[in-house]
């Protein structure tokens, strides 16, 4: 019987901060206490048409949550706990859900039909659920059924294809729900909502239709149905038809040469004259094709081989009629674009199916884009000069160098000039040109460049010169100086030519990292990663790098110690925190160096300055953090990602809850390692300690990972149970993987002590258990003893009065303190001492 929780639901959403809580603590409460009814409860109140629609809308969300998550580790958990609710229960649950989906209120069942797809995703992959599609099918083929139902049911059927793998059904529902979709797509018969339910449902459900799309006529009909939808009245129905055929043209390139005559008229009026967002698919379609035949020549696929598709060549015959009808795109700017990098429109989808077309074809390209470029790159009007300049830099990957290197060189000085243009979109594109130059021109060691002694010192003026320009500018600029400086490396003699410029260009980009006018930190990322390359050309120019990399760990040893000694006095911490930039700019360029040695010892000098900086260190985080995931899966050079675990720790204790942005990425690499058989087992244990070190942190935000990382402490806790003890150095990981469960638990136990501590209660029993598995050991190490002794005081100081019965049913408890008080150890019976106080306040 479900409970009523209409009221909690609608207090959840009070603006009162005090009713707000206390009704997200009752659903808490009721979710911890019986997840089963909870479910049925918010089911019940989504699918009744009386209830409000506040409650029903938060009912679904919930829902939804309590069986999806993006954190793998969390999902996982919702996964198992779905798996074992009762079948009944979930039976009635999956009852109203279905039910919900012929509602009157759109949005129960519009978000019936996304809870519907996440339990299908769980249980289909399982072969449960069956009778799943046949139900959907049914409110199809009814002719009776409301629009409603049938808009809601397509919805559906597209989730659950989006949900799932092709594999997971068989070819019979295959076909019938590919049936229900395109007739559902059907002008005469339905209205807007239901075709447009159903156009998106096929764009789900294409991947599925391997076997139809192999019969010419089933193929010939699917396609005519989204060519025929393609020219609905309807802008946002043309849009998902147009969707569905980006799609097709990546997954069945190879059926597609009857149909392309008529794509190609299709595409091309909705690019010449459609509403933008149909056009920006129309756009897509060729792009998808140019990705498909760019992948057939890379892996040298031939016409007819039985190594792949066959090359249609599609491209290359509609070259005279596309390319013109991209460059027409390019004129078409919006005035703010440059400011912007979230903005998608029509020209900047020109200009990079542009860029795939000249990739796909080459040299063919150049001769029909030329004459646009040379007729607009002097006009009076921005648009034309921007245009001009976006064509020009969107064909330099896929031609020859013989065919673009004269244009290029006669083209340079052109563009160098056009870098002081009136116009900041100009500038911005002309710069990002110089950088695709730089990129795919500019190689001196393969014996090409068309940067020469005689114009670099003009091209690094002036990039210096345009680093000062606005912030979209300057971070381009960056991007030039990037590719000019990476064009020197291995050209052995050649690059002395920039070195002259080179302590020039470091200021400049170290002035430029320090701007404050920018509205993120791109130009800062930009102008760090410049100065890494410009910087390492002196390490690639020289003949000694194994050197050069001793030398590096070194000095990351060095100022490690440093750190550590400055820092520990406040007289002189100021000097450490001042000068904390400029050495986390250097830790993150040593990660350039491929040596593991140079690696470990810069990790152990970013943990001191993390421990030195405080909370500040937060601002390093965006630029270290993927440094951080490459340690942790560097499982070769296994030490590397031990010290990195131990880095996040110093990390966590630096950051407290301001690391919590980062937790879910860490989490789930944790969790992959532990998992791992291919990671040495030295490194496992400091990732429980690590656990300990993220739940102290982040306290009460560490309950979405407590079900999985107390799983993963238990099992290791049995494993240390079964050890062979005779084994001395199997003995020495034993000890270290106690002492490492023990430090988890005491971090997560302090972590939730001031929130949610009833959370660790279903675990104290476990622990006690492990507890006295360590204190009846013959051989026990004294830092496992301390660790053992330190988290039973963390159970009673976190869970209090709750723990009484199990401290005095574990009678253990008293011997094992005992003996701890009489130790010759200070800091053992110091630790005891503490623990002993914690106990007599609970028992007392």
């Amino acid at each position: 019987m479900a409970m009523e929780i209409t009221q909690f639901l609608l207090a959840a959403q009070s603006p009162d901060a005090n009713i707000r809580t206390q009704a997200e603590a009752s659903l808490r409460q009721f979710q911890e206490q019986n997840l089963p009814l909870f479910l049925l409860s918010l089911s019940v109140e989504l699918a009744n048409n009386e209830k409000p629609l506040e409650s029903r809308r938060l009912a679904g969300i919930v829902l939804k949550n309590s069986l999806d998550a993006k954190d793998s580790v969390r999902k996982e958990h919702l996964v198992q706990q779905w798996m074992a609710i009762e079948i009944s229960m979930k039976a009635q649950i999956k009852d109203l859900l279905l039910r919900t989906l012929g509602s009157s209120a759109s949005e129960a069942r519009h978000t019936s039909a996304q809870v519907i797809a996440k339990v299908a995703s769980i249980e289909i992959p399982r072969k449960q659920w069956p009778e799943l599609i046949g139900s959907l099918l049914k409110n199809m083929t009814q002719q009776e059924n409301p629009a409603a139902l049938k808009q809601a049911t397509l919805e559906t059927l597209g989730y659950v294809c989006e949900e799932i793998s092709h594999q997971d059904l068989v070819q019979d529902e295959v076909n019938s729900v590919l049936t229900a979709v395109v007739q559902g797509m059907n002008l005469a018969e339905h209205s807007r909502e239901v075709r447009l339910a159903a156009t998106k449902a096929l764009y789900n459900a294409l991947d599925f239709a391997q076997t139809n799309f192999e019969n010419d006529m089933e193929r010939n009909f699917i396609m005519k149905v989204v060519c025929e939808t393609a020219i609905s009245k309807e802008a946002d129905i043309r849009q998902a038809a147009f969707e569905c055929l980006v799609s097709i043209a990546s997954t069945y390139y190879d059926v597609l040469e009857p149909y392309m005559q008529t794509l190609f008229q299709l595409t091309s009026n909705a690019v010449k004259g459609d509403e933008e967002s149909v056009a920006l698919q129309a756009i897509e379609f060729w792009s998808s094709i140019c990705d498909e035949e760019i992948e057939l020549q890379e892996y040298g696929t031939v016409e007819g081989g039985d190594s792949g598709s066959t090359h249609s060549r599609f491209i290359e015959k509609a070259l005279p009629y596309l390319v013109p009808l991209l460059l027409d795109t390019l004129l078409k700017q919006e005035e703010d674009q440059d400011q912007d990098d979230s903005i998608w429109n029509i020209s900047m989808a020109g200009g990079t199916c542009l860029g795939l077309v000249a990739r796909t074809v080459g040299d063919s390209v150049v001769k029909l884009v030329m004459p646009f470029v040379e007729g607009n790159i002097l006009k009076p009007d921005w648009h034309c000069r921007e245009a001009a300049t976006y064509a020009f830099g969107s064909i330099l990957e896929g031609p020859s160098i013989e065919t673009l290197g004269p244009l290029v060189s006669n083209g340079l000085d052109l563009l160098l000039n056009a870098m002081r243009d009136e116009n900041n979109h100009v500038k911005d594109t002309t710069a990002w040109a110089l950088s695709r130059i730089f990129e795919f021109l500019h190689c001196p060691a393969s014996g090409f460049s068309v940067v020469s002694p005689e114009n670099l010192q003009r091209i690094v003026t002036v990039l210096l010169e345009s680093i000062n320009d606005a912030p979209n500018v300057s971070e381009k600029v960056c991007g030039a100086i990037y590719y000019l400086a990476q064009g020197y490396e291995d050209a052995g003699a050649n690059s002395s030519h920039l070195t002259q410029y080179i302590p020039t260009i470091i200021s400049e980009l170290l002035k430029t990292a320090e701007r404050t006018d920018g509205s993120d930190s791109k130009i800062r990322t930009s102008a760090y990663e410049t100065l890494n390359e410009t910087l390492e050309l002196q390490i690639f120019s020289s003949d000694d790098r194994e050197k050069q990399g001793d030398l590096q760990a070194s000095l990351c040893a060095v100022i490690q110690v440093i750190i550590q000694k400055l820092s520990s006095t406040d007289e002189t911490k100021p000097s450490i925190l001042q000068a904390a930039d400029p050495i986390m700019f250097l830790f993150l360029r040593v990660f350039a160096c491929r040596r593991s040695t140079v690696h470990e010892e810069a990790m152990l000098a970013i943990g001191a300055l993390a421990h030195a900086s405080g909370p500040e260190f937060e601002k390093y985080m965006p630029e270290l953090y993927k440094y951080l995931e490459m340690g942790l899966q560097n499982f070769e050079e296994y030490e590397v990602c031990g010290i990195t675990v131990g880095v996040i720790g110093d990390i966590c204790r630096a950051l407290e809850d301001k690391v919590l942005p980062y937790c879910d990425g860490i989490m789930n690499h944790l969790v992959r390692n532990l998992q791992s058989a291919e990671l040495h087992r030295s490194v496992k244990p400091p990732i429980f300690a690590c656990f300990g070190d993220i739940a102290l942190a982040i306290g009460e935000q560490f309950s979405k990972y407590i079900e999985p990382t107390v799983a993963m402490m238990r099992s290791a806790a049995e494993v240390c149970a079964q050890m062979d003890n005779s084994d001395e150095e199997l003995m020495d990981y034993g000890n270290q993987l106690k002492r490492s469960i023990f430090e988890a638990y005491s971090g997560i136990l302090q972590g939730f002590k001031d929130s949610k501590p009833e959370l660790m209660l279903p675990h104290a029993g476990h622990l006690f258990q492990f507890i006295e598995v360590v204190f009846r050991e013959k051989y026990r190490d004294e830092s496992v003893t301390k660790a053992a002794v330190a988290v039973m005081g963390d159970l009673a100081d976190a869970l209090g009065p709750n723990t009484k019965i199990l401290f005095k049913d574990n009678a253990f408890c008293v011997q094992f303190l005992g003996e701890c008080l009489q130790s010759d150890d200070e800091n053992l019976k110091e630790t005891a001492n503490w623990t002993q106080v914690m106990i007599a306040r609970v028992v007392s």
